[in-house]
């Protein structure tokens, strides 16, 4: 074989095996879907738990963007802290190693390469005569299968190559060899983004004895760095979820990789002290397990510095939009679950603020602190219904579909209350001037403060059964107090202004009452059509 032959064979098998890549990845996905994000939600309480869920996330559907994808959904939506969501990507870099240990030990050792074509044949038999989910688990066993079909390319590539291909221009012994390594590594990934790819040829170079060990483990080190690229991107353009996320991906690689070089001569060292011949007989798990044990010790090492790592980021890239809407960020809007989880928050966020004004009008209606708020949540509430106009499901029985429609009615009387408290607030002042009235005054003051406790213990049952209470108590009792005002207004105890603002200020604690059931309502059924 010449060496033209030999180079496009290679990049055949390089080929084959991205593509198989991205069939088992895709569809991985595709079969892990919501139960990825609830597993990794359910498990991540802890940087540490989030390490070990975000790893294993990965190794199972192969993908550390799909396990960063919804770490960023959680932290957007408010679901889970940025520090907790740091051990998830942390843990996604162990995950990554998998693929390795796969390819050293199923393409070099047991060389399954044999039978890969009878795995992408039956892989497609399911894909064309299976229903779901077997037909998508056709596809990832097709796409495995093409993994090592493209590794058996790559091995026959390779050995056509090795009277001519020559690193010994790239020693690993010294410190510019050894960068010079890593940024071939780093180009790489960056090229077909895909750091598994790396890795395998890495691996299918070592076993053919193209490089030397040391030479591949800075490539991969280089690698590894190399799937940061996207982060960049990113930190440049993305939002403020996505720039965190990727600033703390970039800086975590950079510190791992710094470890990684460092950790090179003491591991061979190591290797070669427990087993003399592992390095060249058994040179490729020898990387593979370099590459798990770097990963895993700068995890371990990072770990118990968390809330510091994260202070770090936030302090780099602070927060620049509303408290109450920071969560609605556009980048979750291609996935619809994430951007229901940030609407959410955002409309409980919004829901406390208003029910705090409310209290505060209620109790202090001349005050002047009274209202300075009212403007800023009225652009939040305009934040949010814009938000909310970017999701479009299909009309159907789904839990997203009920979920959006509860959202879509409580965000209407969360603008209804919030009009009651910026349009109206005379009307509070006038429930306090009269002493008939006093009685409403009082209710609706002191079941505000219970509909707030109920809220914050998180017993939305409860506070339903209260708002809607209320509102029933300020329906039945208005009619006699009605009454009640026309006679003192007969009587000459009321003149006609008062005794207009006396009814008015009871028109506006029922509404108030009913806004407040409502909200309160479907919120209730929003949150349990999330399932929390």
């Amino acid at each position: 074989m010449n060496e033209f032959n030999a180079l496009m064979l290679g990049a055949g098998g390089l080929g084959l095996f991205l593509l198989g890549m991205v069939l088992m990845t895709d569809s991985l996905k595709k079969l892990a879907g919501d139960r990825l994000r609830s597993v990794l939600f359910e498990f991540t309480k802890t940087p540490s738990t989030g390490a070990l869920s975000g790893a294993l996330a990965t190794a199972v559907v192969q993908s550390s963007s799909a396990t960063t994808l919804a770490a960023v959904g959680f932290v957007g939506a408010g679901l889970m802290s940025f520090s907790n969501a740091l051990g998830i990507i942390f843990g996604a870099n162990i995950g990554t190693t998998i693929t390795g240990w796969m390819v050293a030990l199923l393409g070099f050792k047991f060389s399954i390469g044999s039978i890969a074509s009878l795995l992408v044949l039956g892989g497609i038999l399911l894909k064309l005569f299976a229903r779901y989910p077997w037909s998508q688990t056709g596809m990832a066993l097709a796409g495995f299968g093409l993994l090592f079909v493209g590794i058996d390319t790559l091995q026959t590539a390779m050995a056509g190559l090795v009277d001519v291909v020559n690193f010994s221009q790239l020693p690993a012994n010294n410190l510019t060899g050894l960068l010079k390594l890593m940024l071939i590594g780093l180009v790489f990934t960056t090229i077909t983004q895909s750091s598994s790819a790396g890795v395998a040829l890495t691996l299918t170079a070592l076993f053919n004895g193209l490089i030397e060990f040391e030479q591949a483990a800075a490539l991969v080190i280089g690698m590894d760095v190399g799937t940061t690229i996207k982060s960049l991107m990113a930190v440049i353009g993305g939002n403020v979820g996505a720039r965190r996320t990727g600033l703390s991906h970039v800086v975590y690689n950079l510190i791992t990789a710094v470890f990684a070089l460092l950790l090179i001569t003491p591991y061979t060292q190591a290797v070669n002290a427990l087993s003399p011949s592992a390095l060249t007989d058994n040179a490729e798990i020898a990387l593979v397990g370099f590459h798990s044990l770097f990963n895993l010790l700068g995890v371990i090492l990072i770990l118990p510095f968390t809330e510091q790592f994260a202070r770090l980021i936030k302090r780099l890239i602070p927060e620049t939009r509303s408290a109450h809407t920071r969560r609605l960020e556009t980048g979750l809007l291609a996935e619809p679950e994430l951007a229901l989880n940030a609407i959410q928050s955002t409309l409980m966020d919004l829901h406390n603020a208003l029910l705090k004004e409310l209290r505060q009008l209620m109790q202090q209606p001349t005050a002047p602190t009274f209202g300075r708020q009212l403007p800023q949540l009225q652009q939040e509430l305009d934040e949010t219904r814009n938000y909310i106009d970017h999701i479009h499901l299909i009309h159907s029985s789904t839990q997203q579909w009920k979920r959006l429609i509860s959202m879509i009615h409580t965000l209407d009387h969360l603008q209804r209350l919030h009009e009651r408290c910026e349009e109206e607030g005379d009307r509070a002042e006038a429930s306090k001037r009269f002493p008939i009235l006093s009685k409403f005054t009082l209710r609706l003051t002191s079941d505000l403060e219970a509909l707030q406790q109920a809220i914050r213990e998180n017993k939305w049952h409860e506070a339903v059964k209260l708002a809607r209470t209320l509102h029933h108590f300020l329906q039945q009792d208005s009619e006699g107090y009605r009454h009640k005002l026309v006679q003192q207004m007969g009587e000459g105890k009321l003149d006609a202004e008062q005794w207009r603002d006396a009814l008015e200020a009871i028109r506006w604690m029922q509404r108030v009452s009913k806004h407040l059931y409502r909200i309160s309502y479907h919120m209730e059924k929003m949150l349990l059509a999330s399932g929390k």
